[in-house]
């Protein structure tokens, strides 16, 4: 399936406090994100930039994007090769470096995936879709700065008689 798809969405800024932005701490960084047909997504800068810490931040939204994107592209890889995973966590972090000129990067982002498969013949076959899977993540075959994946596999415990 080759393709071009087309995202859309809305993002207006709710920060004016009255004066616009008449001066850097005179303005609230309050944003919401908008895409038709799902719920609206309460954004803000980072604290460290004045932002309100209760909203999403676009450092969150980019961590977010590449975990759930492997998340997806590692479920469709386990049922090609016949695994099955029946629990998937992440506990993904991300490093972003400021340039001392008002931006920065971000260095690397490190997903640590842990899945559980439904039986022990299945966990070689588990860790490996790790592979494919990051080589389909779109989002992170989209970014200039390393994504690397720290897999832990585990059995399905039998559930008790």
């Amino acid at each position: 399936m080759i393709g071009e798809h087309r995202y859309r969405l809305g993002a207006r800024w709710t920060g004016d406090r009255g004066t616009g932005t008449s001066g850097y701490r005179d303005y609230d960084r309050a944003v919401t994100l908008s895409v038709d047909g799902k719920p609206d997504l309460l954004a803000s800068a980072d604290k460290p930039f004045r932002g309100d810490p209760s909203r999403w931040n676009p450092e969150d939204l980019l961590l977010a994007a590449l975990s759930e994107c492997h998340l997806l592209s590692y479920l469709h890889a386990c049922v090609q090769a016949g695994v099955v995973v029946v629990g998937y966590e992440d506990d993904a972090s991300g490093v972003m470096v400021e340039d001392g000129k008002g931006g920065g990067s971000f260095a690397e982002v490190v997903l640590r995936p842990r899945v559980v498969v439904a039986e022990a013949g299945m966990t070689d076959a588990a860790t490996a879709a790790h592979h494919q899977a990051h080589e389909w993540c779109f989002i992170a075959r989209s970014v200039n700065f390393p994504v690397t994946v720290e897999p832990v596999v585990s059995v399905a415990t039998a559930p008790a008689s």
